[in-house]
């Protein structure tokens, strides 16, 4: 297992604005190659605050400048959002600007403002990907393309730009479509799950779904990898995780206003009420892995044993949460949470390892 820092980019109070946001972005993903970890992740978004960060692969490309070793995620490519071929392109030219540190995370969406400004279809959201997958796996693995389907035709196309990676960058899937699941399983894909706010328990539920989609689409239960990704603030005053919490709440009622069709914007910021059955803020703050270093390792430590993930991945600064804050409870987290987690369970390399396989069987 190795650990990730996600970056979701949302606008809210920062005093610098989307410049202060880029920046303090900045911040974060060098902290964490400091840190030792292994990939920064880059969210897609467009047209309301919940996210500034328009393209993945541009930001990734961005920090390739700023960084030396971290591997450089989207996380993720909203595939029915773009052409393939492009996308299929920019992808091979951030492995090659970073030296083959890109990885792909890929999903279809789910925020119906967003596709409708596209003019894509967002009930046809599932046959779109699995399209236009089929057309970027054979530009990145083979370098041509030739492709007839419903929604795209590509004559024969042979790719000047390829990949440092061969014959891609490792592949992760938010999507739990049992044949987005098989159709990147070929490629030892591993599922993305996140329960947001609602934390750990909702995470093992969710998990056993995908797990029930991955069974449907005939691949193995008890083989498949994961990949988790949770809030994280570690801190020692109840206070401060309770403004940490806020602003998970923040973002968790944002979510749930961008997948109402009745989405009530101030210009574009989201204006998102109350969650139904809202609960106080400490259930947002007990959900989450937020809390003083033991209390935070004793909570890994507990998925862990449950799910053996393969990659973990921590988003500290929700909410647009003031970089300082987020910087200190990275900090802590790798100096002190860390070392109490292998304490328990060994070293974090050998947690969810699993046989080498080989992509093209």
């Amino acid at each position: 297992m190795h650990f990730g820092l996600f970056s979701l980019m949302g606008l809210r109070d920062n005093p610098g604005g989307i410049a202060g946001v880029i920046a303090d972005t900045r911040d974060m993903v060098k902290l964490a190659e400091q840190a030792g970890f292994e990939i920064a992740w880059f969210a897609e978004h467009h047209f309301t605050n919940y996210s500034i960060s328009v393209s993945p692969l541009m930001m990734a490309a961005h920090m390739a400048g700023q960084t030396s070793r971290i591997r450089l995620g989207a996380g993720v490519v909203v595939l029915p959002l773009y052409h393939p071929m492009r996308v299929a392109q920019e992808i091979a030219l951030l492995d090659q600007q970073s030296g083959g540190r890109a990885v792909l995370g890929v999903g279809t969406g789910y925020q119906a403002y967003e596709f409708e400004r596209y003019g894509a279809p967002v009930a046809q959201k599932t046959e779109l990907f699995l399209e236009y997958w089929a057309v970027v796996e054979q530009a990145l693995s083979e370098g041509r393309v030739a492709f007839s389907g419903k929604h795209i035709t590509v004559p024969e196309s042979v790719f000047t730009m390829r990949p440092v990676q061969t014959p891609m960058p490792p592949v992760y899937c938010t999507s739990p479509h049992p044949a987005i699941l098989k159709a990147l399983a070929r490629w030892d894909g591993v599922p993305f799950v996140t329960a947001g706010w609602r934390g750990t328990k909702a995470l093992f539920d969710i998990v056993e779904q995908v797990r029930a989609s991955w069974v449907a689409a005939g691949l193995d239960g008890a083989a498949m990898p994961v990949a988790l990704q949770q809030y994280i603030h570690v801190t020692d005053s109840r206070e401060e995780a309770l403004a940490a919490a806020e602003r998970a709440r923040y973002v968790g009622r944002m979510v749930t206003a961008l997948r109402n069709p009745e989405l009530v914007l101030d210009g574009s910021f989201v204006q998102a009420p109350a969650l139904p059955d809202e609960p106080p803020l400490e259930t947002f703050a007990d959900n989450l892995l937020i809390g003083d270093p033991h209390h935070v390792a004793e909570r890994l430590v507990t998925e862990i044993r449950r799910l053996q993930p393969t990659h973990y991945n921590c988003f500290f600064q929700f909410g647009d949460m003031p970089v300082a804050r987020a910087r200190r409870a990275l900090e802590r987290f790798a100096t002190e949470v860390l070392p109490l987690v292998e304490r328990e369970v060994g070293p974090i390399a050998s947690i969810g390892a699993r046989p080498a396989t080989a992509a093209a069987e």
